[in-house]
């Protein structure tokens, strides 16, 4: 039997159609590595943007604990025999106000800021990596509402306004 000359013109459409998915699959793999480049950094900021305000209260709550304090006070005595500049001098500083000095506020402070200490957490990007530090800031969000409770905090003060529910008015 001889080939036809039309079956080229007739199988057009699924040669187009191979083509077009084709190109289409490769400018979707390149388009899916950026935006999951950039999805992952924006993650990656946002959890680490949660551990540092957790750090950052847990060194202020440490720093008004009167057990914690004495002790942050031998090494910042250390400090000031150093030689400060000027602009440093000129700021007026005023001490917050003390914690009653609770063995159980002091261990959930202590153990607070261990879990989100900067120089342990990992920030390799693999899985174990990754479900290790969920884990841990997880954790620590629950000491974190332990120590707000005992202090006294409201964390919904804290906590960022979100836009009005409702209609939107013109």
């Amino acid at each position: 039997m001889a080939s036809d000359p039309f079956d080229d013109v007739l199988n057009l459409e699924d040669q187009y159609y191979d083509q077009g998915y084709q190109q289409g699959y490769d400018d979707g793999y390149q388009a899916g590595k950026i935006e999951g480049r950039s999805v992952g950094l924006k993650t990656g900021y946002e959890k680490f943007l949660e551990a540092g305000r957790m750090q950052g209260k847990a060194i202020v709550w440490a720093n008004r604990i009167s057990n914690l304090r004495a002790a942050a006070a031998e090494n910042s005595a250390e400090l000031k025999s150093q030689p400060q500049d000027a602009s440093a001098a000129a700021t007026d500083r005023r001490p917050l106000p003390a914690l009653p000095g609770n063995p159980r506020l002091e261990k959930n402070v202590t153990s607070l800021y261990a879990l989100v200490e900067p120089g342990t957490l990992s920030t390799e990007n693999n899985d174990e990596a990754v479900n290790d530090f969920d884990d841990r800031v997880k954790r620590a969000q629950g000491k974190l509402k332990i120590v707000e409770r005992s202090v006294g905090e409201d964390r919904e003060k804290d906590a960022p306004q979100s836009p009005r529910q409702g209609r939107n008015e013109i």
